[in-house]
């Protein structure tokens, strides 16, 4: 059974925290190294249950780690639930509204997350809640959009409590990732960098030389780390790669 989703806090009146033990479990249990078992989520009673729960929540009655903890974790849940509906299982980019070859619009623009009392499809979660509300650069290393390229996903759910140091080592972790976060080429001048930072680069500072100065506090001394506060380098982003994070297709693929 899960646990209430909801728990009042006595030391602060009217105040609530959000109980998300059941996903928590469920990502231990179901995501290594940022791959994910989606038919163990498709199949998971709790995992529905979790999800319903988070329709009961009052964010506005939440502190501010603990609302963005809660809205973090209901956008990687309905990614997973999102993936799951239309049992997809080669790519998130498949799925579309519409019948036959008439798919006009992306699965982000499904109107399947319900929370807060509300329904929203995920790119209003992340644009019109998270990244409007927030405006905390980190949370593009924490949201996963169920591909590769993608930050990979914790496995552990985000709480309040824990909220800074989860996303300073996501952060961390994917921007250290040569493959699908960045990389410097101090020889050539050129640094590499995932399509997020061009994608929302408004909210890394609006420029090549604010994205390098973001990219630099992960960094220790070094001529990287130089070259990336100098600004005196070329951009250049890294392809893109849409397969699902699926843990069957990373086993086929090893």
């Amino acid at each position: 059974m899960i646990a209430a989703v909801i728990t009042l806090l006595p030391a602060i009146a009217g105040a609530q925290t959000v109980d998300h033990s059941a996903f928590d479990e469920l990502l231990k249990k179901h995501v290594v190294k940022g791959m994910v078992d989606y038919d163990a989520f498709a199949q998971s009673g709790a995992f529905k249950k979790y999800l319903e729960s988070l329709g009961a929540v009052d964010p506005a009655r939440l502190s501010e780690p603990e609302r963005l903890a809660y809205w973090i974790n209901v956008y990687n849940a309905y990614t997973i639930a999102l993936v799951n509906r239309h049992e997809e299982r080669a790519s998130i980019r498949n799925i579309g509204e519409g019948e036959g070859l008439i798919r006009p619009r992306s699965p982000w623009k499904e109107p399947i997350v319900k929370a807060g009392g509300r329904t929203y499809t995920l790119d209003e979660l992340e644009s019109d809640v998270i990244r409007k509300q927030f405006h905390e650069p980190r949370v593009h290393f924490a949201l996963v959009c169920a591909a590769v390229s993608c930050p990979p996903l914790r496995s552990e759910a985000y709480t309040g409590e824990k909220l800074e140091p989860q996303l300073e080592s996501q952060a961390r972790l994917f921007l250290l990732d040569a493959a699908r976060g960045s990389s410097v080429d101090v020889k050539n001048g050129v640094v590499h960098a995932s399509r997020i930072f061009e994608w929302y680069k408004d909210d890394f500072g609006g420029s090549d030389d604010a994205v390098g100065r973001f990219i630099a506090r992960y960094h220790s001394e070094s001529p990287e780390k130089q070259l990336l506060t100098s600004g005196r380098f070329k951009m250049e982003f890294l392809e893109y790669d849409w397969t699902l994070n699926s843990r069957f297709l990373a086993r086929v693929k090893g």
